[in-house]
């Protein structure tokens, strides 16, 4: 068996990890800014923004399963995910400027079309990227800890950007406009620095898999016809039906994703009320409220991954599970307290945060790799197109519930440089949406990963019966 080392090298950690620079930033810049941009400068009403929020995501819902059959397809005739990944990456920075390049003057309705159309576009080129990028680690990674390594790894790299793209894209909105220019274009300032990095930052995560595959033996091997052929083509239809297959079929994986989903959902509610919170209770700018929620991951990402070695990886998540649905519940008190002391509580759901981003990670190529050897290999793609489908429709409809609760409670939209003092119910309703509901899904969350059968020594073991069965079957030595 090959040492954990020579598993997984500094070089295949590093070009995996700035994958996360992209997809941190975008993963975040819809969420904090998206919303806020269509009821704040475009003067679209709450309930018109959400369902163009809602629409483009439901869309990546039904697309993601589809690339991620189709980059299992190309991995069987082609070896090679990576086509997929370059073709997210040249795509995403065109349409990302495009969805923040609405003309002033557009009326209400066409300025949330405009939004919907060129989001819905950059939607579906970062699926591209990310449904692939999802499955790369249970290809390169087969150790139990090594996988919690890669992700840990990522996750550091993640928090940075979300650090970086959180607080920086507020800033040059704030420079261009406190330059002379208006929000209209600073809004298209920040979205053409933001494609910058993610074309950078995914062409360069894109070499990976190629620099990797040549020097360890992925844990899931690739499934090739005998006879050398090419797979044969299936519809569209049969792409879903695999996808549906994967959930049924995979008791680990359904219970991990159904965790995940719940828990994206609270995330995706909570970050997408971060502007609100900061604007509209505390009446200051945004950044020092995301540094304090995700400032702490940097610090204590290498600490879940300690935890997780030395109690498991599912124990270690329902820890961070019960500290980020505790912190969120506590913020409840804004209601009657407002102050600068829930920074506090902010920290530590951060802190939290950075369990619930590495652990899932880290655990999804465990559910991939049981799978194969229960079921055959080659499902890698189909799995992480389902699980991105779900985190997307989870922090989507984070955003949706804040939208529809906005509409509900009276708020005010205004557009570009106008102000408006909001209702007290609308003040609630943005309280009881950072905190109470993404407390409840937390603690709600705790069902579904109480069913999570997996183990380390599950793991191992199937580790041990990949390795040999090469040498059963060729009389090769093991790696």
């Amino acid at each position: 068996m090959a040492s954990p080392s020579r598993a997984l090298g500094r070089g295949t950690v590093v070009r995996y990890a700035i994958g996360s620079v992209g997809t941190g930033g975008f993963g975040t810049l819809p969420g904090l800014v998206l919303l806020i941009y269509m009821t704040n400068t475009l003067g679209v009403n709450p309930a018109f923004a959400g369902a163009a929020f809602t629409v483009s995501k439901i869309w990546d819902v039904i697309i993601d399963p589809w690339i991620g059959a189709r980059s299992d397809r190309s991995l069987a005739r082609t070896g090679a995910r990576r086509s997929f990944m370059v073709l997210g990456a040249i795509g995403l920075p065109v349409f990302f400027v495009l969805t923040f390049a609405v003309p002033p003057g557009l009326s209400e309705l066409a300025s949330a079309a405009w939004v919907l159309i060129g989001f819905l576009l950059a939607a579906t080129a970062f699926s591209f990227f990310q449904v692939p990028y999802i499955a790369l680690p249970a290809e390169l990674v087969d150790g139990y800890d090594d996988r919690t390594r890669l992700i840990s790894a990522r996750v550091i790299v993640l928090a940075l950007a979300i650090l970086a793209f959180g607080g920086g894209a507020t800033e040059i909105v704030a420079l261009v406009t406190a330059g002379g220019g208006t929000e209209y274009l600073g809004y298209l300032v920040m979205a053409g620095v933001a494609g910058l990095i993610f074309l950078i930052a995914f062409l360069i995560a894109s070499t990976v898999e190629r620099s990797a595959r040549g020097t360890s033996k992925p844990m899931v091997p690739v499934p090739a016809p005998e006879d050398g052929t090419a797979a044969p083509k299936v519809g569209l239809g049969m792409h879903y039906r695999r996808g549906w297959s994967a959930v049924r079929s995979s008791q680990p994986y359904r219970a991990l994703l159904v965790t995940f989903v719940v828990q994206a959902l609270a995330i995706g509610l909570m970050l997408a009320g971060v502007a609100y919170v900061a604007a509209e209770i505390l009446g200051t700018g945004v950044l020092l409220l995301f540094l304090s929620l995700i400032a702490p991951a940097l610090l204590v990402t290498p600490v879940w991954s300690a935890l997780s070695r030395r109690i498991g990886k599912e124990r270690a998540l329902r820890i961070a599970t019960v500290m980020f649905a505790v912190a969120a519940l506590s913020l409840v008190l804004l209601i009657w307290f407002p102050g600068p002391w829930l920074y506090a509580p902010v920290a530590l759901a951060g802190a939290a945060y950075a369990g619930l981003q590495s652990l899932p990670l880290a655990m999804l190529p465990d559910t991939v790799a049981h799978d194969a050897v229960r079921n055959g290999p080659g499902r890698a793609g189909t799995f992480s197109g389902v699980w991105t489908a779900g985190e997307t429709a989870g922090l989507a409809f984070g955003g949706t519930i804040l939208s529809i609760v906005l509409a509900v409670t009276g708020f005010i939209p205004t557009v570009a440089e106008q102000t408006a003092t909001q209702p007290e119910s609308a003040i609630v309703g943005i309280i009881v949406s950072f905190s109470a509901i993404p407390a409840a899904l937390m603690f709600g969350s705790l069902l579904s990963l109480a069913r999570y059968p997996l183990r380390r020594s599950d793991i191992d073991r199937n580790t041990r019966r990949v390795d040999a069965e090469p040498a059963a079957g060729n009389g090769a030595p093991t790696a």
